[in-house]
Parts: structure tokens; sequence; C-alpha cells
């Protein structure tokens, strides 16, 4: 009987060893597999680049949920300037492409266009009015990224689409759809992202509109994405009521741009610890814009 019993207790000794193997077998692998996912990117918010473009006379004619007057295009273009001079202030070499009339959105170049690293994916712009803008900045992204590829099939925008520590998420919205989102997820595959599918609060036209990451486990966001539960397990400074568009601030390696209109939000921002640089964005959110939209932007890969 002592016999058996140690017979047995050794048996039991050696499954519980083999369990904790299996396990930590598991949790090497995902390690591993969240490794992978930001080799392509480098670190989040560290840039040396982007691509921006004039605004057109016609941009006054973009596309605006909005009532009440269109902006004036001296004011979108001071902005736009402004823009331009604190992307280069921050750090980056900034390309500015020619301004495009037939197309007065295009602009915001980073709808129809994802910078990642080395590599591109030029989108497919759900609003009918900017499907021939991938077209339009193909050519300067061959020019620049190793690898470019395409998304042929669905819609996705890319003021839907926010890059994480473990991937990327694509929320569905108005522009863009299940089937686009399925297919982007398939071409991030490609390059090494996983990414999730997510939800866009009711009314709001993207993703990015309602949220920014400010820094690995923290989110700037509006009170409707709080609640969505999107980013349960994050750090969550939520915008003050009456400043929503606020949340969509962008981080530029130490540096958070944020709209000069929104000053509870610049100084919640301030008291986080964070730098904070003020542009003036009243003209371009008129036309339901912000300030992650109007460039593309990456980390040259040095390679050794």
């Amino acid at each position: 009987m002592i016999k058996t019993r140690g017979v047995l207790a050794g048996i039991l000794l050696a499954g519980v060893h083999l369990g904790a193997q299996l396990v930590l077998q598991r949790e090497q692998r995902e390690l591993l597999r969240h490794a992978q996912v930001l080799k392509p990117v480098r670190k989040l918010f560290e840039f040396d680049s982007a691509l921006v473009r004039q605004p057109g006379k016609s941009v006054v004619n973009g596309l605006s949920s909005q009532a009440g007057p269109r902006p004036e295009f001296a004011e979108v273009a001071r902005e736009h300037g402004a823009y331009i001079q604190a992307l280069e202030d921050c750090g980056l070499a900034v390309e500015v492409l020619p301004a495009l009339e037939d197309y007065p959105d295009s602009i915001f170049v980073e709808d129809p266009a994802l910078a990642l690293g080395d590599a591109a994916i030029l989108l497919r712009p759900g609003a009918p009015s900017r499907r021939g803008e991938p077209d339009q900045i193909e050519s300067d992204l061959r020019r620049g990224f190793a690898r470019v590829l395409r998304l042929e099939s669905g819609f996705a925008d890319g003021g839907d689409l926010l890059l994480t520590a473990t991937g990327m998420l694509i929320g569905l919205s108005s522009r863009t759809d299940r089937a686009g989102a399925n297919s982007l997820g398939a071409l991030l595959r490609e390059l090494g992202i996983e990414s999730r599918i997510v939800t866009t609060p009711a009314g709001t036209l993207h993703f990015k509109s309602d949220c920014a990451l400010i820094a690995a486990d923290h989110v700037l966001c509006t009170a409707a994405m709080a609640r969505s539960g999107t980013f349960d397990g994050y750090r969550l400074l939520v915008v003050p009521d009456g400043e929503q568009r606020a949340a969509n601030s962008l981080r530029v390696n130490d540096t958070i741009l944020a709209g000069e209109e929104f000053p509870r939000t610049i100084d919640l921002l301030r008291a986080a610890g964070y730098a904070v640089r003020a542009l003036p964005v009243r003209a371009i959110g008129r036309l339901d814009a912000g300030l992650s939209c109007m460039s593309l932007r990456w980390k040259v890969a040095r390679r050794a």
C-alpha cells in the first residue's frame, strides 16, 4: 500500500510539472505574439516622417454633417500651415503634396491610406466622393515605402483605425463596414499585426473622433467611448462635457497636439504630465475633421 501511494504521488507530481510547463509555454507564445505585433511599427509614438496635402480651394465644399456656415479657405489654410509647423517642431520631416481640387476632402490624407513603418496600405474610403483618393496618393506611397498593399473589398477609412500595443483596433462606422474590416485584418496579418473589430459610438463619424491613444495604456476619450467598454483595462482620461471634439488629439513623439479651443482638456492633459501643443482647429472642425486625419506619420525603418 505504501509503495502504491508513492507511485501515485509520483504520477501526480509529474502531472503537475507537465501542466506547469504547458502553461509556461503558452505564456511564452503569447509574449512572442505580442512582440511580433509591434515589430513592424517600432514604438507607437516615435515618428520622423509625415505626409500631408495642401488644401485646395474646393476644401470649403468638403463633407460635413454640421449646420451653419462653411469655413473660409484662408482659415483652413492657416490652420493647416500651423499643423505642418507643429509636426516639424516635433522633429518630423514633412512632405507636402499638391492640392487636388477634384477631391475637396483630400487634405485629410489619413483616410485613404495607412502608414506602418516600412509598409503602407491603400484603403477604400466609405464616402463615394472620396473613392478616387487612394489612386491619387499611390505613387507617393510607392516612392516612400518598401511595401504597399491595397484593400480590395469592403470599405475602410483611416479615421477608424487606432494602433495600440497589442494591434490595430478597427472601428465599424458609416465609413468602415465589416467586409472592409475583415479584409483589412487579413492585410495587417501579412504585416505581422493583429487586429480587433470594435464598434464606434452611435452618432460618431469615425472611431478616432472619440478617442486618442496618449500612452501605451492611456486613452483620451469621450464619455460615450468610455462607456462602450472598448478600452476596458486602459487608464481613461475623459474629455469634459462640451469638449467632445478634443478627444481627437494626436501624440507625436513626446508632444500631444490638441485643439486650442478646448482649454479644459488641455489642462487635464498637462495635469497628467503631458507636454501639449495647442493648435487652431475651428475651421477644420466644421468639416467634421480633427488633428489625426491631416497627416500620415511613420518612423523610417533603419536597416543595419
